[in-house]
């Protein structure tokens, strides 16, 4: 049987994740460690091929990706850095999206229509309720859950903290002095865990700085969009009360917001602060420079890939949750001077 990156794993005794950062070429891996994970994989001959591995063991050697919009920059560098991740351990990847389609989700979950072209799922849904994943009762094809769940031990899950994310952006907002601090991004007609969770941190936030939140100042969003961002910004301007700071559930919402309170007449950061979560590339080269909250979505990518493999080759192992780590950088949007690619 031919060596799989668990056994180089065992065999070296370190982790699936620094086997991984070996095969991939991740600078942060000491040498003496690099060494190691070589020598194993030399004695056990271990060789990421994925057309050998399908004529030895009946896989396809691909893996499914499915997020809600590609073209959401946020998704896009999920899905290249997932196929880099990936490619390390040997697997080209397929990219599909649902948009808002429950039925679509449907399918894809359960992998009614596809299920000999790929060897496992990667899910990020926006829109799936808990009974679209208890359809995967008595499904074969191994799944991990990507960012948008509540774990609940039945899916591998790699987490993004919203809640503490979402507290850290608002918390940065009420350190500046901003008193009126408003919130885009709710879905109350929803109970999508991403909102929500973002939802409750931002009101923490205000609650431990002892401001009680104002439901006039929480605007939902359909999308997390640019137009959405604008459309909800142009409503909290427009009161006779506005906000002296705006947090967005995303920085696409964000880029929206700051465009409207350029076209109010005002100033950012000086009458409205704003603040997204993302870190996406717009954001940094942006005038002024977007302060967000940035998601570490290469670790996501690899944590990911990685419980995914396991659970190809070990369709048994009990499911695990890995929680991806997060960073608060203040920019120009908040009154910070910083430089492009910061």
């Amino acid at each position: 049987m031919a060596a799989t990156l668990r056994d180089v794993a065992r065999t070296a005794n370190v982790s699936m994740r620094t086997v991984s950062n070996v095969v991939s070429g991740y600078e942060h891996v000491s040498e003496a460690m690099r060494q190691r994970v070589l020598a194993a994989m030399e004695e056990l001959d271990y060789r990421a091929n994925p057309v050998a591995r399908t004529l030895r063991t009946g896989r396809t050697g691909v893996l499914a990706l499915v997020v809600p919009e590609i073209d959401v920059p946020y998704f896009s560098q999920l899905a290249r850095e997932v196929i880099n991740a990936a490619a390390a351990v040997g697997y080209r990847v397929m990219i599909d999206q649902t948009g808002d389609d429950h039925e679509r989700e449907r399918r894809l979950l359960t992998g009614a229509d596809r299920t000999m072209l790929f060897d496992g799922i990667l899910f990020s849904p926006l829109v799936t309720a808990t009974e679209l994943l208890e359809m995967r009762a008595g499904r074969s094809i191994p799944l991990v859950l990507l960012g948008e769940h509540d774990f609940d031990g039945r899916y591998d899950h790699v987490a993004i903290d919203n809640e503490r994310a979402a507290y850290d952006a608002t918390a940065h907002l009420v350190s500046l002095g901003r008193r009126r601090i408003a919130a885009i991004g709710a879905q109350p007609q929803e109970d999508y865990a991403t909102p929500r969770k973002r939802t409750a941190g931002y009101q923490d936030a205000l609650r431990d700085a002892g401001l009680e939140p104002d439901p006039d100042l929480l605007r939902p969003a359909p999308r997390y969009s640019r137009a959405d961002g604008y459309s909800a910004a142009q409503t909290l301007l427009a009161a006779p009360d506005r906000p002296d700071a705006i947090f967005c559930y995303s920085d696409l919402m964000a880029m929206g917001a700051m465009r409207a309170v350029f076209d109010a007449g005002l100033s950012v950061p000086d009458d409205v602060a704003i603040i997204g979560i993302d870190d996406i590339e717009e954001g940094r080269y942006s005038r002024p420079t977007l302060s967000t909250v940035s998601l570490d979505i290469p670790f996501i990518a690899r944590a990911a890939v990685e419980r995914l493999a396991v659970r190809i080759d070990e369709p048994d192992a009990p499911a695990e949750e890995a929680l991806a780590p997060h960073v608060l950088l203040p920019r120009e949007s908040t009154g910070e001077g910083r430089s492009p690619g910061i």
